[in-house]
This record gives C-alpha cells, sequence and structure tokens, in this order.
C-alpha cells in the first residue's frame, strides 16, 4: 500500500514555476528521502501534500485520501516539521508542547516528558530564551507527540549540533520501526543515505528520478581537492571516470567515478602538500551523475 501518492503535480505562483509534473510515491512504513539543492521545489510540494497551498493541477493522496477534499482529516495522522520554526515567544515549551496536543485526541502526555528527555530539551524554559537549534527540537517533538502515523519532515536538522542530529536519527528510526511512514526532505546527500531506503531526487521543480539509495551509492562520484607542491601535470589525469577538471593557482579539483584504488595508484609519486576526498555537493552529482537526462 501506498500511502503517499502524488501524481502531475503542479504549481504555479503566477508565471513563476514552484514545481512541474512531480510524480512519486512513498510506501507504508518505509523512510523515503526527498532530496534536491534549495529552491528545488521540495517545499512547495510538500505544501500542497499537507494542502497548506492549493496545486495549479495534478493531484496527491495521502492514506488513499485526496489532500485537498480530505485535508483537515488527513493531517490528525500526520507529524510535520516545517524548516523554519515559529512560535509565540512569552509561552513556555511545555505550554506549547500542551497546547499542541489539545488539537489531538488522546495524547498521553507522558510521551512529551520522554521526548523531551530523548532530545534533550528543557520543558519549563520560554521559548524567547532558546537557541535556535531548540526551537527545531520544540518542532520535532511538536511533531511526534501523537504518535502520527506519516512524519513529513522539511529540512529537519537546521540547528542540531552533530551529536543531537544522530539522535534525531535514531528517533526517527524508532518512530519507523513502530509502524511510521516517514518523507525526509533534505538538501544533504548524506543524511538521507544515513536512514532513506529510496530517495525522489528533485531539480528545478522536477523530478530528475527515483532511486534506490544503494544504486545511487554504487555510482557515486568522490571529489578530489589535490594541493601541489610545483607544476600541475593535468594531462596526468586523462583517466576514464575523471570530469570537471579544474586547476586554481597550485590546487587541481577533479570528480573521479570508478574504483578508488586506480585513482590511489595515480597519485603515487605525485608532489602533493595536502589531498582532500569527499562527496560531491548535489549540484555537482545533478551535472554529472544525472547528465545523460539531461542530454537531449
Amino acid at each position: 500500500m501506498n500511502v503517499i501518492e502524488i501524481n502531475q503535480l503542479t504549481k504555479y505562483y503566477g508565471k513563476h514555476r514552484g514545481i512541474e509534473n512531480v510524480s512519486f510515491s512513498v510506501e507504508e512504513g518505509e523512510i523515503f528521502g526527498f532530496i534536491g539543492p534549495n529552491g528545488a521545489g521540495k517545499s512547495t510540494t510538500i505544501r500542497a501534500l499537507l494542502s497548506l497551498i492549493h496545486p495549479t493541477s495534478g493531484s496527491a493522496t495521502i492514506f488513499g485520501k485526496d489532500c485537498i477534499k480530505y485535508g483537515s482529516e488527513i493531517r490528525r495522522d500526520i507529524g510535520y516539521l516545517p524548516s523554519e520554526v515559529f512560535y509565540y515567544e512569552h509561552m513556555k515549551v511545555r505550554e506549547v508542547l500542551n497546547y499542541s496536543a489539545s488539537f489531538y485526541d488522546n495524547v498521553d502526555t507522558s510521551r512529551i516528558q520522554s521526548l523531551a528527555e530523548v532530545m534533550d530539551l528543557d520543558l519549563n524554559k520560554r521559548i524567547d530564551d532558546l537557541s535556535y537549534g531548540n526551537k527545531k527540537k520544540v518542532g520535532i517533538i511538536q511533531g511526534l507527540l501523537h504518535e502520527p502515523k506519516l512524519i513529513i519532515l522539511d529540512e529537519p536538522t537546521g540547528g542540531l549540533d552533530p551529536l543531537m542530529q544522530q539522535k534525531f536519527f535514531e528517533l526517527i528510526r524508532t518512530e519507523n520501526q513502530n509502524g511510521a511512514t516517514v518523507l525526509f526532505s533534505s538538501h544533504i546527500l548524506s543524511e538521507v543515505q544515513k536512514l532513506c531506503g529510496r530517495v525522489a531526487i528533485i531539480k528545478d521543480g522536477t523530478i530528475v528520478r527515483v532511486e534506490n539509495i544503494r544504486d545511487m551509492q554504487k555510482h557515486n562520484y568522490k571529489k578530489f581537492t589535490l594541493d601541489y607542491r610545483g607544476v600541475i601535470d593535468v594531462h596526468h589525469f586523462n583517466l576514464e571516470g575523471v570530469t570537471n577538471l579544474t586547476v586554481d593557482e597550485s590546487t587541481l579539483h577533479f570528480l573521479f567515478k570508478g574504483d578508488i584504488n586506480r585513482m590511489v595508484e595515480r597519485l603515487q609519486g605525485q608532489n602533493l602538500m595536502n589531498m582532500l576526498v569527499e562527496e560531491p555537493s548535489l549540484e555537482e552529482i545533478f551535472m554529472h551523475y544525472y547528465q545523460k537526462e539531461d542530454q537531449p
């Protein structure tokens, strides 16, 4: 069964494109990634799903029900964390969360306490005394306190330190193991790789493709940055799998797709001061991993 089904969803703001012909589905019980650069259309898609905005055309269903027609009914079983969270500044955290719980039936208030302990959040602090990261924690607890069947997360880790991010990922895995379906939207590829089995990739308002994360990792690029002591011999890197090669004074940049041992062998004897190997940015992945899709 598909918990989410999106079919040719399109949203224009006047003449400006928000999203165009977006289609994908999320199966019951999975953690599904939704990834793309900032401004690609992730939040617009999510807001249309939640009937916070009305699409120009296309359709979307959650739990088999039309998102616009049955929006208020559907939202009772959804936990939503927006990318930006705003609260009444004068209220205490506990008051905000108890107020949120009052919108749902039979919320166990002890769950608020247990979630606050997991996220290391002081319920007695005032909202206006909280850092951005702690306000994000309030949003996380607010989205989970009613034990939703579907959890929708839009850029959820902004403001969280690395340790708290790890606790958050563990919390989402636990909710998933307890039966919740998760739509996890992010512009950070590594976050999605940690949690998700499948991913929909959006670029410029349209879906590039839907793919299994394992397949994506097999074909992924590595980004090399090499700092040289002397002259750089660019021709030395005339090697299959090397793309986007540029020189910036004494630094060489390129992407490499293939067996990394071949590249290590090629680097033997090079007069290097430093070498950095990292995951490429999403834009770089779009430019190269998906270049076939971009060709006419």
